[in-house]
């Protein structure tokens, strides 16, 4: 892959959520979102984040982003604070986030998309940005659609446009919120190839949310499965499969087990969310 040795070392990142509470009342409807959540995500490491719709996987990348705040509790990126009752949430470039439906410009090409967030915060100039986003492009395959505008792409070439445009930042952490969610399996293997290859390469931390198992299982380094509302840690499943991954991986025992251990893990926790008569959210 050509890179110079230094790229796929994890410069920082590690995020300590401490006891992280997050009480929604609206009108008086006291809605506790998080309680007492904690989770160690260290430097660099592939974190994916499963459990129950409404659970509270979002409320925490949304907190973690700088969005939104916390009602008790601190959550701290490399010893600094990041997130604690009284703080102003303050999005940073140290923290991107890739949504579900997509953030890219319609009116600018893949490539002016790309180099976007570098040139106007001053971080590079024009043709630096170009050339960097050339070669992360060329990487994985994009080159050739560097000039397309996004509504000519699929939802999968979009979503791997959005990622490099993330990564181009060079944050500490990217956040992501279901990207892959909706699409064709083919899109989906080859959104996972990339994200797979980039990850390789620049080795960020990353909280990645999911429904979906088999993914967060193929993705990740570790698999946190948080409890229905109000949203906790349940447990963290290790997953040591070798990197580079590829789809093979996916009929081996060892993969199956794993997945075994979060589909019962999910499912009690679904059933207890059914069970008080919430409904699942589509």
């Amino acid at each position: 892959m050509g890179n110079n040795g230094t790229e796929n070392m994890a410069k920082g990142g590690a995020l300590s959520i401490r006891n992280a509470t997050k009480i929604y009342d609206p009108e008086g409807v006291h809605v506790v979102a998080l309680e007492d959540c904690s989770l160690d995500i260290k430097a660099g490491e592939f974190v994916a984040v499963v459990g129950p719709s409404g659970c509270g996987k979002t409320t925490l990348l949304n907190i973690m982003a700088g969005f939104d705040s916390l009602t008790k509790g601190e959550i701290y990126l490399d010893g600094e604070l990041l997130a604690a009752p009284g703080v102003k949430p303050k999005p940073g470039p140290d923290r991107v986030v890739v949504f579900q439906h997509g953030a890219l410009f319609p009116w600018k090409t893949v490539l002016e998309n790309v180099i976007y967030g570098p040139v106007i915060q001053n971080q590079m100039s024009r043709s630096e940005a170009i050339e960097i986003a050339k070669e992360r492009l060329s990487r994985i395959g994009l080159r050739e659609i560097e000039n397309v505008y996004p509504g000519q792409l699929s939802s999968g070439m979009q979503r791997r446009v959005e990622i490099v445009r993330a990564l181009i930042n060079n944050p500490l952490v990217l956040l992501l919120d279901e990207p892959f969610r909706g699409m064709d399996s083919v899109t989906k293997s080859a959104s996972h190839e990339c994200l797979l290859e980039l990850y390789d390469i620049f080795h960020k931390t990353i909280y990645f949310i999911t429904h979906d198992l088999e993914e967060a299982i193929f993705l990740s380094d570790t698999v946190a499965v948080m409890t229905t509302r109000p949203g906790r840690i349940r447990m963290t499943i290790k997953v040591d499969l070798p990197r580079p991954r590829d789809y093979r991986m996916l009929s081996s025992e060892k993969f199956l087990k794993l997945k075994e251990m979060a589909k019962d893990a999910v499912h009690e926790e679904a059933l207890k969310a059914f069970q008080r008569g919430e409904r699942e959210l589509a």
